[in-house]
């Protein structure tokens, strides 16, 4: 595939109108719609946004590149807008943008398509190109100037792999005559662009210094030029630029220094230097392994125990969402539609109870392996499964609800105790077994992780896990249930304000989790579809009364949050907290207190009422489950109602 296959000149802006970030993110997101590349303007702006919290794809040099790969998107394409005036863009230099590269790649895209894109993100490095598309005047003329950079690059590697090709074929020569090597990686967290941009810049960099570089890429079709242990062994050093995982046991003894993949961008002369002049420190698997796969360097204990367990949440959610609303249609089935011998009930009951199956072994799992990597997760996965059984052996069956009959399993919560302990438990076997004879390091992976693994994690299932948070969850599964209306009140309250204190972030994501275990735990149990109601509530009710504030008291409002206001009721309506967050960041003060206090109000009715809502998320799109559908509709207005009065009166007038 070329690149003029996804680069179109019904996807070009020649002269983009915005002055801002957001307006500019908003102007292609509306041209990649109209031509038929992206289905779900919202969805697709959000993905962009959150690639652009992780970190600025303004690159600098006047060059942004945003860029998404999700459901949202029906092809592979590459956006091009040109900007006269710049737009302030939060750019790594802090200079105008005046080049916008938006590339976008479905979830589904095949490797002709990254590579595609991967060929593109190495073009912009050379600054002729860059000078002479600022420079364009039309669609064509741009993609005629890619063509040729294209042409040029592509002669220009196939030079390249002719020479790796001849060297490899000769006979290594004497040390002493040899270029000094360089290898590396580089990796980005969605692996299109930052990857391959990396890799050409520090290439160039070795070139103009006479020095061999060799990049191994870690991007979205996978590792790409993965070096070779002869490489690694003749490096004088090796570069890391990469912000993921990657393997570094190999580079054991090597000097060697980490930089973000940005680094290895803008900085490729630094990075070579830091290794000519000896600055890298020398690396240690020994002490290096666990790090590798725990982070737990990075950020405090408490930051990395929750980026360990959102990893689990995050794969859990699908099956919890996926098959607790399909459960909660089965009871309207039931109920409406000819009773539990419907075909249609016990069909979808089925349905949603096989989701559920995998609950609790996903999130131990998923868990297990963000902290102790690949060998991980087997131990973690079964340990969780093992938490889904009636009684504390093995030969338990399977249950959904930990009210079972039989002795109650140790559910939600030892699943995820579970999972920390055989991340760290693999950890621990990592350091164990590192003095081994290296004939039998092929023995770790495939014999001694899964053995002693699985091993010890049934063994502190069976003996630990089960027996006490087995009775531990049946203690909190009947309180909850026992629970009378003043505790429920103040609880819903509680966990529908924290929905809006940080909008997707930790409170909120603590609020979901709590609410979501005891409805993973005791789908059936009135109370869990009272906890959940509340939260869905909380969750509503910040981006509806940013909505309903921007359309009633309009003077308090900039005209891109007005328009943003606009979207929030879409937003609201769907259990999209995130869409406040933009009017949260501008106005914290106003906003966030305002969104906690309608919130509240909202949780608090639904105690009162006992709303309750037998599904993990939808919004408004499940009304027709609630057992109070009047009462839902009812909370969520009151609470949007008061925040968005609450706001639009104790805002301050825009200045014109």
């Amino acid at each position: 595939m070329r690149i003029k296959d996804i680069l179109s000149p019904e996807s070009m802006i020649m002269d983009l109108q915005a002055t801002t970030k957001d307006e500019a993110i908003n102007e292609m997101a509306d041209l990649e719609v109209a031509t038929g590349i992206v289905n779900n303007k919202e969805k697709f702006v959000e993905s962009i946004w959150a690639r652009e919290k992780e970190s600025t794809t303004g690159i600098g040099g006047g060059i942004a590149m945003p860029h998404a790969r999700n459901e949202y998107i029906n092809k592979a394409r590459v956006l091009f807008a040109k900007s006269e005036k710049g737009v302030d863009y939060d750019s790594l230099d802090q200079q105008p943008v005046h080049l916008f590269f938006m590339i976008t790649a479905p979830a589904g895209a095949d490797n002709t398509h990254l590579q595609a894109l991967a060929k593109l993100s190495s073009l912009l490095i050379n600054p002729d190109l860059v000078e002479k598309l600022k420079a364009a005047k039309t669609a064509d003329e741009v993609i005629d100037l890619f063509s040729q950079a294209e042409a040029d690059k592509d002669k220009e590697d196939a030079e390249r792999e002719a020479k790796l090709a001849a060297k490899k074929e000769a006979e290594a020569k004497a040390a002493s005559d040899e270029k000094p090597l360089i290898v590396g990686v580089t990796a980005c967290i969605n692996g299109i662009a930052h990857t391959y941009m990396a890799e050409e810049a520090l290439i160039k960099a070795g070139e103009k210094r006479g020095v061999e570089v060799r990049i191994e890429t870690n991007g979205s079709e996978g590792v790409k030029h993965e070096l070779t242990a002869d490489e690694i062994k003749r490096a004088k050093g090796v570069i890391i630029a990469s912000d993921k995982q990657v393997k570094m046991a190999r580079f054991d003894g090597k000097k060697l220094v980490k930089h973000p993949v940005v680094d290895g961008i803008n900085k490729p002369d630094q990075l070579i230097d830091e290794i000519l002049s000896g600055k890298g420190s020398v690396y240690h698997a020994e002490a290096g392994e666990a790090s590798e796969s725990s982070a737990a360097s990075d950020g405090s204990v408490w930051s990395t125990i929750y980026r360990h367990l959102m990893s689990g949440i995050s794969h859990m959610l699908p099956f919890v969402i996926g098959g607790g609303i399909l459960m909660a249609i089965s009871f309207l089935v039931e109920q409406y539609m000819g009773g539990a011998k419907s075909p249609a009930f016990i069909f979808l009951n089925s349905a949603g109870n096989l989701a559920f199956a995998f609950m609790v072994p996903v999130l131990a799992g998923y868990i297990a392996e963000s902290i102790g990597d690949l060998p991980a997760l087997m131990p973690g996965f079964v340990g969780g499964f093992m938490a889904s059984i009636t009684n504390s052996s093995l030969g338990g069956s399977y249950v959904v609800n930990a009210n079972a009959k039989a002795a109650s399993p140790a559910g939600f919560l030892g699943g995820i105790a579970i999972g920390f302990i055989a991340g760290y438990l693999i950890l621990g076997l990592k350091k164990l077994f590192v003095k081994l004879p290296k004939n039998v390091e092929g023995m770790k992976p495939m014999l001694l992780y899964p053995i002693f693994g699985l091993l010890f994690v049934a063994l502190i299932m069976y003996y630990i896990i089960n027996p006490v948070f087995g009775a531990l969850n049946g203690v909190i599964t009947n309180f909850l249930n026992g629970m009378g209306t003043g505790n429920l009140v103040l609880l819903t309250t509680i966990l529908a304000g924290m929905m809006s204190i940080d909008m997707g972030g930790p409170f909120n994501k603590a609020a979901y989790v709590f609410a979501s275990g005891a409805f993973a735990n005791d789908p059936t149990s009135k109370t869990s579809a009272i906890l959940m109601a509340s939260v869905m509530v909380g969750g509503m009710v910040a981006p509806l009364a940013t909505a309903i504030a921007t359309t009633f008291f309009k003077n308090k409002f900039t005209e891109d949050e007005r328009r943003a206001g606009v979207s929030n009721w879409i937003l609201g309506f769907s259990f999209i907290t995130e869409g406040a967050i933009p009017f949260a960041s501008a106005d914290p003060l106003h906003v966030i207190v305002s969104s906690i206090v309608g919130s509240a109000v909202g949780g608090t009715l639904v105690g009162l009422w006992h709303v309750g809502v037998p599904a993990p998320h939808g919004g408004f799109w499940v009304i027709a489950l609630s057992s109070n559908w009047l009462g839902y509709l009812g909370a969520v207005a009151v609470g949007s109602i008061v925040a968005a009065l609450m706001m639009g009166f104790w805002k301050k007038p825009i200045e014109k």
